[in-house]
């Protein structure tokens, strides 16, 4: 399959594959959640959910436990994740391949992206943002590494494969009409409920100007 970028063919590859059982587990979906439990406190009931970048499912199914009507649709570069995905979530829900080549037919209530951006060429951010934008009726849900600026990170041995800046920011630049509702930060030492570091974003659509 020829991708458009160096990092879609590095997270479609064994490196992808070998993510993906290094974060599968019953902890994990413990703290998915908690996570989703509390971030989702301020959105409607939620009917529909888009993830890209969904691996084995862990966040599909949090969020199943916590709306069991949830119909649901994930998008999933790496091929061995997306077979375990399907397992979870039924193959006709599973798109596997470059978030770029999907197309967006029917939205969801939440499109949700975790630990995705971050790994995207920066080039691509633009064009990624109007795909995550396109696949949401009312929320999106962004959680990733966050900094002011952008930065790309050495990224277990390797470089340009992990870049942090404020993606949040440029989608409130990018969409006037959409709203920050809510954000918080969930740190790797937390007690209980780890996540990795992450900071994460609830944004509605369609508000109006702002």
């Amino acid at each position: 399959m020829a991708f458009r970028t160096e990092q879609e063919a590095f997270w479609a590859g064994q490196f992808g594959t070998d993510y993906m059982r290094r974060n599968d587990g019953g902890a994990a979906l413990a703290s998915n959640l908690s996570f989703f439990a509390h971030i989702l406190r301020r959105a409607s009931r939620i009917g529909s959910c888009i993830e890209f970048g969904a691996s084995v499912g862990l966040n599909l199914r949090a969020l199943k436990l916590l709306f069991p009507q949830m119909t649901q649709t994930g998008i999933e570069i790496n091929p061995d994740a997306a077979r375990i995905l399907a397992d979870h979530i039924g193959e006709s829900q599973v798109f596997q391949g470059s978030l770029f080549d999907y197309q967006v037919t029917v939205p969801a209530d939440l499109a949700l992206v975790m630990g995705l951006l971050i790994h995207i060429n920066p080039d691509m951010l633009a064009a990624t943002y109007r795909k995550l934008y396109e696949a949401s009726t009312r929320w999106l849900l962004v959680c990733e590494y966050y900094n002011p600026t952008p930065v790309a990170i050495p990224y277990r041995d390797h470089t340009d494969r992990l870049f942090k800046r404020d993606f949040t920011g440029e989608m409130l630049d990018m969409f006037s009409d959409l709203e920050l509702v809510d954000y918080g930060f969930v740190y790797r030492r937390d007690p209980i409920f780890p996540q990795d570091d992450i900071t994460w974003f609830l944004l509605e659509k369609n508000v109006g100007p702002r």
